[in-house]
């Protein structure tokens, strides 16, 4: 039995009785009731023990009575019922002081009932409220199992694990950080004063607040813990572990299907202060000071910046939505993930920086990246990916971000329809864009001139195939790969080239100059696109 005394004094016959002092301890708990009828009955009183008597033991020495009073109050009876009429008419008025002074609830019950039925009535009592308990926590564990057989988005999982439970819900993860919290209490309230770690379910109380504290575990690792808040001075057994059923829900689903979801939560933060960085001049003291605190990897060792934009010819709410979409594509791409990089959107795309830890030359990151577009039916939907040089030192975030802008712009201005660009491989442009357009055409008739006056449709292919050369650093097998050829085909065209050019593929300095013509041709490309548009 686990009734409140108040609550006790609503139950029939009980409530034809009147409680006559020590309201204060109203309520204190009822775990059993019982009869005193012996005089040693403080030897065997049990706490939680509300007693009923006749006042025979207390009828001829009221001192005596106060004194019995005191020990049962001593020993955790929570209330003392008498029945007058037999042996008292009324209850003296210095007992009704002292359980008063005590806070202990002093009842008069009423005479046409016996013990038995006031006993009997309690337990009826207790009968249907337990069972009543019972059947909303079966109807709650059901609600709770069948929840988890669905897959919902993470805050789904929050929101209906509070819902069935019907009692307010707060997460904290491991890091100290509040992930949810459906109370009306502050983070610094329920934060302030908490231990490290738990790794039993136990109650906590404060002054205005008490919630059952429950870990959230991934095996044998602390992940966090939930706190359930209740207003209840006292919960039964079956609901508690009502709250553990919902805790091992939340620390299944936060661990398993959303193991990263603590992680991803930090880093969501961390990606906001490398924005205002980037974008609105906050000190990179302060980005460091935030790497340090949540203990994040990423600039321990080299890095690249990645900047993914789609064609500005977009509405720009089609294209801000395209964005939002792309940056949750490469948050559950497999290979991406693999790459541990943190991601968001600034008005020049998505923003993406992704640790180095082979040293491949981001070999590894650009076929991750081409093989999150490679399924896209639609080529027109591929957006353009810029990757900059290898940085070695958080303070150069904003340089490598620059990097990636400036490739995007060169790439555009240069008429390059690769939609995967390292800046590394854009040098030269920087280098050689303000040289006259007159001076540029010399020098491609003067390096591609032996070709260029032959058969147009062979002009065509032969070009294609020396670009694509080129592009893959003298690669015959990925140039062949490129092209869709045997890799004899490629051997052959790259031999007469060389004849027809006069130029020898084994030097690096031939090999400069045709890249460097390739690059002014691209140039002028566009501009005479552009013209012809103009006309």
């Amino acid at each position: 039995m686990y009734l409140t005394v108040e609550q006790a004094l609503s139950v029939y016959p009980l409530s034809e009785g009147k409680l006559i002092a020590g309201h204060s301890g109203i309520n204190r708990i009822v775990k059993s009731v019982n009869v005193m009828d012996a005089p040693d009955i403080t030897d065997w009183i049990k706490e939680g023990e509300m007693l009923l008597s006749t006042a025979y033991l207390l009828k001829d020495d009221p001192e005596d009575a106060m004194r019995l009073m005191r020990r049962l109050n001593d020993c955790g009876s929570v209330g003392l019922g008498i029945k007058l009429g037999r042996f008292w008419n009324c209850v003296p008025d210095a007992l009704i002081e002292q359980a008063n002074d005590l806070g202990f609830p002093l009842i008069e019950l009423p005479y046409a009932f016996t013990f038995s039925d006031q006993m009997n009535g309690l337990f009826q009592a207790e009968m249907k409220r337990n069972t009543g308990i019972l059947q909303d926590v079966l109807n709650k564990q059901i609600r709770l199992m069948r929840f988890a057989l669905q897959s919902e988005p993470i805050h789904r999982l929050f929101a209906a694990v509070t819902d069935i439970i019907g009692d307010p819900v707060a997460v904290i993860g491991s890091r100290g950080q509040l992930v949810y919290n459906s109370s009306d209490l502050s983070e610094d309230a329920l934060l302030t004063g908490q231990q490290p770690t738990i790794k039993y379910p136990k109650w906590i109380k404060r002054s205005d607040w008490q919630a059952y504290q429950v870990p959230l575990m991934k095996q044998e690792l602390w992940t966090g813990y939930a706190l359930f808040f209740s207003t209840r001075l006292f919960l039964s057994p079956i609901e508690e572990s009502l709250y553990l059923q919902a805790a091992e829900l939340l620390s299944y689903h936060l661990n398993f299907n959303y193991e990263d979801y603590f992680e991803h939560s930090v880093q969501k933060d961390f990606g906001i202060v490398i924005k205002r960085h980037l974008k609105h001049g906050l000190p990179i003291e302060s980005v460091i000071e935030y790497e340090q605190r949540w203990e994040i990897d990423l600039f321990k060792q080299p890095y690249r910046c990645v900047l993914t934009d789609f064609p500005l010819t977009l509405q720009s709410e089609v294209r801000a939505e395209k964005l939002e979409c792309l940056k949750k594509e490469y948050l559950s791409h497999a290979r991406l993930q693999e790459l541990k990089g943190i991601h968001f959107v600034v008005d020049e795309g998505v923003v993406s920086l992704f640790p180095e830890r082979t040293e491949d030359g981001g070999e590894s990151l650009i076929s991750a990246l081409d093989s999150c577009f490679s399924g896209k039916a639609d080529r027109a939907e591929v957006p353009t990916v810029s990757i900059s040089s290898r940085k070695k030192k958080l303070e150069q975030l904003f340089e490598a971000f620059d990097e990636c802008r400036e490739t995007h712009r060169l790439a555009k201005d240069w008429g390059m329809n690769d939609k995967l660009l390292k800046f590394e491989t854009l040098d030269m442009a920087f280098i050689f864009e303000s040289v006259p357009k007159e001076k540029m055409k010399t020098y491609c008739a003067r390096w591609l001139g032996g070709l260029l006056g032959r058969d147009p449709e062979y002009v065509q292919e032969m070009l294609r195939t020396l670009e694509t050369y080129l592009d893959n650093d003298g690669q015959l097998n990925e140039t062949a790969k490129r092209l869709f050829i045997h890799r004899n085909t490629a051997t052959y065209r790259i031999e007469k080239l060389g004849e027809l050019l006069d130029v020898d593929f084994k030097s690096i300095d031939d090999l400069l100059r045709l890249k460097l013509a390739f690059l002014f041709r691209r140039l002028l490309n566009r501009e005479n696109s552009a013209s012809e548009r103009i006309r």
